[in-house]
This record gives C-alpha cells, structure tokens and sequence, in this order.
C-alpha cells in the first residue's frame, strides 16, 4: 500500500519549537545588550510561531476520498483531477546539492510548490503516488 498523506517530520518541528523556546530564554537570561536582545527575541518568536503553523498544517498534502487535500497555513485547499492542470518535479543545483520540488498547476491559475520539509520525503516518491492514484502528471 502506498503512502496517502505528506507532511514535515513531528520530531523536526517540536525540535524547532523548543530550538525556540531556548533562545527566547536566552534572550531573557544570558544576552545583556538591548539589540541583541532584541534581536534575539524575535528570531525565537519567529521560530516558535514557525513550528506552531507547521504543525498546524500537516498533513501538508493528502490523498482523500476522491480529492487531492493541500492544508497551508490558513486554509485547506481540496482539488478534483479536474482541478489539476499539471503535476511535476522541478531540480536545480542549490549549495552543491540537487534540489527537489513537486509543483502542482491548478486550472484557476495556482502554483502550490511543496518541498522536501513540506511533504518529509523526496518529491519523486509523492509524485509516483500521485501518479498511482490518478493524478497524471501533465507535459514538463
């Protein structure tokens, strides 16, 4: 049986959390200068608020009872085969590795871009289950 849902990994996100939680108490406690003080509360306010959202979004991508599920941020979003114009794979060379991204064209003009910490695990295997479960990809 093939994988259904997508999403970052549990243990990713709670690890950011308390990355968060640790530096917004080292901002309290250990940094004495007011902008850096500063600024580190807000790169742990921003981390925190990171890992809550992503939690709140998983999983990021699912397939359901005849749809195909996106959960963002704010909103779930459900697409129909009809609703998908294509499906594909995009790769470019970032920091001397290969990166991955599974895009998704909608027919009302979206782009939906789900990387590898979107979905925890490589886009090639989503897009193999995506193609599984009827949503061929389309030309490109």
């Amino acid at each position: 049986m093939q994988q259904t849902q997508w999403g970052p990994p549990a243990a990713s996100i709670v690890t950011a959390g308390v990355l968060g939680l640790v530096m917004a108490v080292g901002a309290v406690t250990l940094v004495t200068d007011p902008p850096g003080r500063i600024l580190v509360g807000v790169a742990s306010a921003g981390l925190v608020v990171f890992a809550l959202m992503s939690w709140r979004a998983r999983p990021k991508l699912a397939i359901t009872d005849g749809s195909l599920t996106y959960r963002g941020w704010f909103g779930v979003k459900r697409l129909t085969s009809a609703d998908i114009e294509r499906i594909r794979i995009t790769e470019f060379r970032r920091l001397g590795r290969k990166m991955r991204l599974l895009e998704i064209d909608t027919r009302d003009g979206q782009l939906l871009v789900l990387s590898r910490w979107d979905l925890g695990t490589d886009p090639l295997h989503v897009l193999d289950a995506l193609t599984e479960a009827g949503y061929a990809p389309g030309p490109g």
